[in-house]
């Protein structure tokens, strides 16, 4: 059976009547891997062995529960998975083998699904494009010569190239937006909070989420229902209810309230952004929703203070990697350390790539002495304003629907020399990790040259269910899951 046009729940449908194994799923999308990656390069490492050896334990079992029973499902290398190599996209995890999992991972096993992978992503998670992994950049299944965005662009293509139903990525400024209106899928960042972070490898402690990538809506929604929720081992989780939000998605958009931030509307747009934006208002409106237009004065500061914030942030959570007690460490064997910040020194300037090491100096730069107070104090001063506009905005409106990025995808060493350009492709996603809004991504159309384009949803805390109805409504309006990649 072929199981590319298939959603995740179909599939598990399929599984629990019985009408298909789980050993038959996973190898077929072993074998959709096998033939497809090598020009994609979406996973670092194929968890073959294992998967195939949890679907035989899933066979035998008299009772097939779970929501996502016998699912396949990649996974980015940022998050901790117990004998499985985790490398964040870094020289200085390359052989690192966890001797833990994540709490996202734990919970999408116990509820039946199988981790078929670990996806390329950005070093560190530090990136827009995938460009900057130890491991070689990812390719856009749309088109191989453009990028699929960043850092989750791995787990973004593997769906998008229906080599996984499923993917979990992370977002700290748009890391899972922008590369789902990259490639074509469905994307979330929920409120922060909602999902543990335990496990998960971190770069900037106060901004990263995890989230699910899929075909559909519902496919995203029913992840959401399996990794949301309090953990003890993650003191920012919060113990909000968490609903059934698959079962109670809807198109009908009557009564729900729009908001269109004016200083998302630009002319940094790019024609074909702009024009689907077009297309998706208009359709919301069929839909029974009011549009209206809302101000975030403060947008554009979000790129600077998202900025100085993840860097600082960076700086200090990747403090650990010292070459000391686990990770890379320089060969010392020619040439001993002369002392140990030598020995840092030499085993940090080689297992960092070049965008990590720029943002670890930029963070060091403004938490250092002097300096903390002008930058990162600030900072944190305008972040609480620039959710104060957010929150002053949603008393007038449901939903915020915006673009995610200016243009669509651009191409494989376009933008990774321009340090400056690549940080501005993040403004209108950095807001809602500043803010901690849950915020996604839902692809519309293809433009003129055959590349998707998203558009972004954004709620207020905990409303997801209002998010994810507006994609609902747009996904049924424009069909575009039907639309798959023709190389692949």
């Amino acid at each position: 059976m072929d199981f590319t046009s298939k959603e995740a729940h179909e599939i598990k449908d399929l599984l629990v009547k019985g009408e298909v194994s789980s050993q038959e799923v996973i190898q077929f999308f072993l074998q959709r891997i096998e033939d497809k990656d090598p020009k994609i390069n979406a996973f670092i490492t194929v968890n073959k062995e294992g998967a195939l050896k949890r679907a035989q334990k899933l066979d035998q079992l008299k009772e097939k529960k779970g929501k996502l029973f016998g699912i396949p499902i990649a996974i980015k290398d940022m998050l901790c998975t117990k004998g499985l190599r985790t490398t964040a996209g870094s020289k200085i995890l390359e052989n690192f083998i966890p001797p833990y999992t994540a709490t996202v991972v734990k919970r999408l096993e116990e509820e039946g699904a199988i981790v078929i992978g670990k996806a390329n992503q950005d070093e560190f998670a530090m990136g827009s494009s995938n460009e900057t992994s130890y491991f070689g950049p990812s390719k856009n299944p749309w088109n191989f010569e453009y990028v699929p965005g960043g850092s989750s662009g791995g787990s973004a293509a593997a769906v998008s190239a229906r080599m996984a139903p499923l993917s979990i990525g992370t977002d700290t400024g748009g890391s899972i937006r922008q590369p789902a209106h990259f490639c074509g899928v469905v994307g979330v960042k929920p409120t922060y909070g909602r999902v543990s972070r335990y496990g998960v490898i971190a770069f900037a402690s106060s901004l990263d989420q995890v989230g699910p990538f899929s075909l559909s809506v519902k496919d995203s929604a029913l992840v959401l229902e399996v990794i949301c929720g309090w953990d003890a081992n993650d003191s920012t989780t919060a113990k909000a209810p968490v609903s059934e939000w698959s079962q109670n998605l809807s198109a009908d958009l009557k009564g729900l309230k729009v908001g269109l931030p004016k200083e998302y509307f630009t002319e940094a747009l790019s024609e074909d952004v702009r024009q689907t934006l077009d297309r998706a208002i208009e359709a919301v409106k069929q839909a029974g929703a009011h549009v209206e237009e809302v101000s975030l004065p403060l947008t554009r500061y979000a790129v600077p203070i998202y900025y100085i914030i993840a860097t600082s942030e960076a700086s200090s959570n990747l403090a650990r990697y010292d070459g000391v007690r686990f990770g890379f460490r320089a060969d010392f064997s020619r040439e001993p350390a002369r002392d140990l910040v030598d020995f840092y020194s030499r085993t940090r300037g080689e297992g960092f790539g070049t965008e990590v090491k720029r943002r670890i100096i930029l963070g060091t730069h403004a938490l250092s002495s002097g300096y903390y107070d002008a930058y990162y104090k600030k900072a944190c001063q305008v972040r609480f304003l620039l959710r104060e506009d957010f929150s002053k905005a949603f008393e007038k409106c449901d939903v915020l629907m915006s673009p995610v990025a200016t243009t669509s995808a651009f191409k494989l060493g376009e933008r990774i020399h321009d340090p400056l350009t690549m940080y501005t492709n993040d403004i209108y996603t950095t807001s809602s990790n500043l803010a901690g809004l849950p915020s996604m991504s839902v692809p519309v159309e293809l433009n003129s040259e055959g590349l998707p384009v998203g558009v972004q949803i954004s709620a207020s805390h905990f409303e997801e269910q209002k998010m994810l109805n507006v994609a609902f409504s747009l996904e049924k309006a424009f069909n575009f899951k039907a639309k798959r990649p023709k190389d692949v």
